[in-house]
């Protein structure tokens, strides 16, 4: 049963719901939340202290307040919301490294809970239908998000090794979507004109905030579960998701794609990297038998559902959207006509 618990990147939406709730468990004495900004949120009765796990000064937080589980929640997404991808790779590489070594040093520690990402199984056409957690990509992701979740895993590992007599549970999830989590794949379907790889229609999974959020209670307060997907039933494709959002799709070259990517970036309505471009290309399944059957946890949200409801919570129109998506037309015509002889419309091998 945890006691005393530390959570790093409370002042991010999800890490500060999750302290918030993690406050009213009964079981749990104290919660010390750690980031390096104070949260715009309320965080519950949870002690917030400034701190960046970048810096050896987090061993002495822990050792101080003899913690015996820490939830890592500090594994961010998106670019822009760490300030660019060079701060984005420190956060999440150099943050884990310093904080798994001051886990490893402190004798109080009996549980670590991970916020890993199915991003580490990466995008390709020769995925199975469905990942289970004992296999591995075809591909490995090369860039961004999805690399630096790679290594956050092994250093896991690492330390799962050298510490045996710590409980870890490292929690994959599929993209989290709702109305109040914001990422590079909410502000994607939220653009005006959805451009999507032409020839390709990839099935997506998602996984409701809250439930999001459950998981990563059950994680914390109850049984150790290992490496867990985490997802919610079903699939839907990327155009079944423009359609609910009340999008219309127009179809990019795969080849254009990242020209296309670099404008949402300077538009600043989309942050998307190359791997996300490949993950609209090809999807990804998970499969989530452990999640039921070893973490004992069931959605509330469907991936329909949780897209639904945070369809509910987009505006209808967007700032700029007339804009950028007269640019986008405009750049589709002349990217199609430049790349039709080396890419037929419709190929997707």
């Amino acid at each position: 049963m945890a006691e005393v618990v530390l959570v790093t990147g409370v002042s991010r939406y999800l890490g500060g719901k999750f302290a918030r709730q993690l406050t009213a468990d009964p079981s749990v004495e104290r919660v010390i939340g750690v980031d390096v900004i104070p949260p715009p949120h309320d965080i519950g009765r949870a002690e917030f202290v400034r701190a960046d796990i970048r810096n050896p000064m987090i061993g002495k937080i822990i050792a101080q307040a003899e913690v015996d589980t820490v939830v890592h929640m500090n594994v961010i997404a998106t670019p822009t919301h760490a300030g660019g991808r060079t701060s984005q790779k420190e956060i999440n590489v150099i943050g884990t490294m310093q904080l798994l070594a001051a886990c490893q040093k402190a004798p109080s520690i009996r549980r670590l809970v991970v916020k890993s990402s199915a991003a580490v199984y990466g995008s390709s056409p020769r995925d199975p239908a469905m990942f289970t957690e004992d296999m591995g990509p075809k591909a490995l992701p090369r860039a961004g998000f999805g690399k630096d979740s790679v290594e956050v895993e092994g250093y896991v590992r690492g330390f799962s090794r050298r510490r045996p007599d710590v409980d870890i549970s490292m929690l994959r999830f599929a993209n989290i979507i709702g109305p109040g989590i914001r990422t590079s794949l909410t502000d994607y379907f939220a653009l005006p004109v959805v451009p999507v790889p032409l020839g390709y229609d990839a099935r997506l999974q998602f996984v409701h905030e809250s439930d999001a959020v459950g998981a990563l209670l059950l994680a914390t307060t109850g049984p150790s579960s290992g490496i867990t997907n985490i997802a919610g039933d079903g699939v839907i494709t990327v155009t079944q998701a423009a359609g609910l959002a009340g999008r219309p799709v127009l179809p990019v070259p795969m080849p254009a794609a990242g020209l296309f990517g670099l404008v949402l970036k300077r538009s600043g309505l989309a942050d998307f990297s190359s791997d996300q471009i490949q993950f609209l290309a090809f999807g990804r399944g998970l499969d989530t038998r452990r999640m039921r059957e070893v973490l004992g946890f069931e959605p509330v949200y469907s991936t329909r559902a949780a897209f639904e409801d945070y369809v509910r919570g987009i505006a209808a129109v967007v700032p700029g959207g007339a804009a950028l998506g007269s640019a986008v037309s405009g750049m589709a015509g002349s990217a199609a006509q430049a790349l039709s002889h080396v890419w037929p419309a419709g190929r997707n091998d």
